[in-house]
């Protein structure tokens, strides 16, 4: 187990009238920002793609996006142009310029039925969520999708064996994958798969947006163990009131103190269309002088696109829905886009000094909306307001990046010490402030983790629940009786105080707050020998519903790769999948489900010979596809053999 001797040495310290101050997270009031990361983006200049690409639906007429480059998603930033269908699937899909076909997908999941079209410039354009294939492509997949007897089938392709021209009808749009609705995907990407935002070539005229951003929230957020917001160590939100284009802000002056950060929630609309999309550009400036600014251009697939959970405030998307952009760069994260100083976007507020912050929202068709909002820098000291209702002492906490903050509800005039304890060693922690008679307390975790608090009128001490500080970077190992846990360099975007327990058969790693960013490998250690372990595996448990995570057993121990923090049980799955001939109409179609491990593989055979079958997942549906010409007629005896992750199989007999 990873052990932080630093706390004994704190606790040989005097322990001075204020909680202790991060001066490593100070920063200077306002820097000017220094030259960003040079991004693929930038390689390719404006008026050399002016035009270039054809738009990849009813070229020449009036269009609408459903949603843009950039957009915040589940652990991804929206890689290209989501472009609307009409609602419906099997529109013509065209090649945006010349080039040849480098590679085509099939899949139940992701981008579905996907396209690459390789262009002379190096650049490539991506097509996703297609219904079908056209041209001597299709055929060529469907020789392979029998010779490997499987639909799902990725092929790579060289220089002109599928060459196609700029207006060709290369697909038909559709709805496969993990789209929602009916759409085409399309994505412009460099040579080292960066995914580049299509817009910031001038647009097509086929989108027009004469609509500026709209502002949702601001919220300013205490970033070092010094920092207040309205006298409180707490994000604080603000409803910014105005109009898009006009201009937005904060009517009331923001008291602050020590190092702070500001975050945003807004969004853009396009012409003619009621969906929320991203924003291309923020900049803020402060007192005159930038402070903090990014741009969508490009983003880094895959290894940057999963930053979006550290560009975001991750924690307050899980716990309250509301998506939150930092307009800081974090510790550990990686993205190219930003263009900061030495203080990379944080804000250092002094007492008495007034911060007069100016943000700018831009869509990528140039429409801009000023957001406005004052600070005022108020030194801290200790305050109360008390609430005429008395309770019982109780104790809470939570951590917020490296700062344990301590919260006790109590009604005594005066609020005690809080004492974190160790072994033999014991910290007092004098109160920060008492709000509502409740008083908070602040200890910055990088010097030791405590083991127990003890309160005043509370008889048992609390037990602090972070059990390791697992630093990101490099690989680490954590290991007790219960679990093992590798983190690759990767797994945390930052210092992760790791929490872990075991009750009623279940392990809990961390909790689904924290994001990850690289796969870590657990093992479980079962209290008692599972009996039938090949039918048993790992499954992340999340509002009682159980999510295959798999695994291997060496022995009494199970191991698999995960990127969820959250609970996992060991479950055995001995029950098949099933399934049921829904339609006959134009082919067949299967409904298909499984108890609880999940269909991984499906196969059908007509009279002895394999017939594709085609699997969409969001519906549960199997069916054939009518452009097979290479399988047997749709006639005689059939079986259709269904296995689910478990390894159960379940065979049906058909007579069509």
């Amino acid at each position: 187990m990873l052990l932080n001797h630093l706390f004994a040495k704190l606790l040989l310290l005097a322990l001075p009238a204020l909680p202790l101050s991060c001066s490593s997270d100070s920063g200077p009031k306002a820097d000017k920002p220094k030259a960003p990361k040079p991004t693929a983006a930038q390689d390719t200049t404006r008026h050399a793609l002016d035009g270039y690409f054809l738009f990849p639906i009813k070229p020449g007429q009036p269009n609408l996006l459903a949603a843009s480059m950039g957009e915040l998603r589940p652990n991804h930033f929206h890689g290209g142009l989501d472009i609307k269908t009409n609602g419906t699937v099997d529109l013509p899909v065209y090649a945006a310029a010349d080039g040849y076909i480098s590679r085509l997908k099939q899949s139940s999941f992701g981008y579905g039925n996907v396209l690459y079209i390789t262009h002379p410039n190096g650049l490539t354009t991506v097509y996703g969520h297609l219904n079908h294939f056209k041209g001597a492509v299709a055929q060529e997949l469907l020789r392979r999708q029998y010779e490997k007897r499987t639909y799902e089938l990725e092929l790579f392709f060289e220089p002109g064996q599928f060459p196609v021209t700029k207006g060709e009808v290369v697909a038909l749009s559709g709805n496969t994958g993990g789209s929602a609705g009916p759409h085409l995907h399309w994505e412009v990407r460099d040579a080292k798969d960066q995914q580049l935002n299509p817009l910031q070539w001038g647009g097509f005229k086929e989108i027009q947006d004469h609509v500026a951003p709209t502002v949702v929230m601001a919220a300013v957020e205490p970033l070092s163990i010094d920092g207040r917001v309205q006298r409180r160590f707490e994000k604080r939100l603000f409803t910014p009131t105005g109009a898009p284009g006009t201009g937005f802000s904060v009517a009331d002056t923001i008291s602050a103190y020590g190092t702070v950060g500001l975050l945003l929630q807004a969004f853009d609309r396009f012409d003619n269309a009621w969906n929320k999309n991203g924003l291309y550009r923020v900049e803020v400036q402060v007192n005159g002088q930038p402070l903090y600014a990014h741009v969508i251009n490009g983003i880094g697939f895959p290894d940057e696109t999963r930053e979006v959970n550290q560009h975001i405030d991750y924690e307050y998307l899980m716990t309250s829905r509301r998506t939150f952009e930092k307009l800081w760069v974090d510790d550990g994260n990686q993205l190219s886009i930003y263009q900061v100083g030495p203080s990379k976007g944080k804000l250092r507020v002094e007492a008495g000094q007034v911060y007069d912050v100016q943000m700018r929202l831009f869509d990528a068709y140039g429409n801009v909306t000023p957001l406005h909002l004052v600070l005022r820098g108020e030194q801290p000291e200790y305050w109360q307001t008390r609430a005429a209702a008395v309770r019982k002492p109780t104790l809470r906490y939570d951590v917020l990046r490296n700062i344990l903050r301590v919260t006790v509800d109590d009604t005594t005039r005066t609020a005690p010490n809080l004492t974190l304890l160790r072994g033999s060693r014991q910290l007092q922690l004098r109160p920060s402030y008492t709000d509502q008679s409740r008083t908070v307390y602040l200890y910055d975790l990088r010097a030791g983790l405590p083991e127990f608090m003890r309160f005043p009128g509370i008889t048992n001490d609390q037990r602090f629940d972070r059990v390791a500080a697992i630093p990101a970077g490099e690989e680490q190992l954590f290991a007790n009786n219960l679990v093992n846990v590798v983190f690759a360099p990767r797994t945390n975007y930052d210092t992760l105080y790791l929490q872990t327990g075991f009750k009623d058969k279940t392990w809990t790693i961390q909790n689904p707050r924290t994001p990850i960013q690289q796969a870590m490998r657990v093992t479980l250690k079962p209290a008692e020998p599972v009996a039938d372990k090949p039918h048993a595996a790992a499954y992340l448990i999340r509002g009682g519903t159980a999510s295959w995570a798999g695994g291997q057993w060496d022995g009494e121990l199970l191991s698999f790769n995960t990127r969820n923090y959250g609970q996992f049980r060991i479950l055995t799955d001995t029950i098949p999948p099933s399934a049921r001939l829904v339609s006959r109409a134009g082919g067949l179609t299967f409904k298909v489900s499984d108890n609880l491990s999940g269909l991984a593989s499906y196969e059908l055979e007509i009279g002895g010979r394999f017939r594709l079958l085609r699997f969409e997942h969001k519906n549960s549906t199997l069916f054939t596809v009518r452009t097979d010409t290479l399988g047997p007629a749709l006639r005689g005896p059939a079986r259709l053999r269904l296995t689910d992750q478990a390894g159960n199989e379940r065979v049906l007999q058909l007579n069509l």
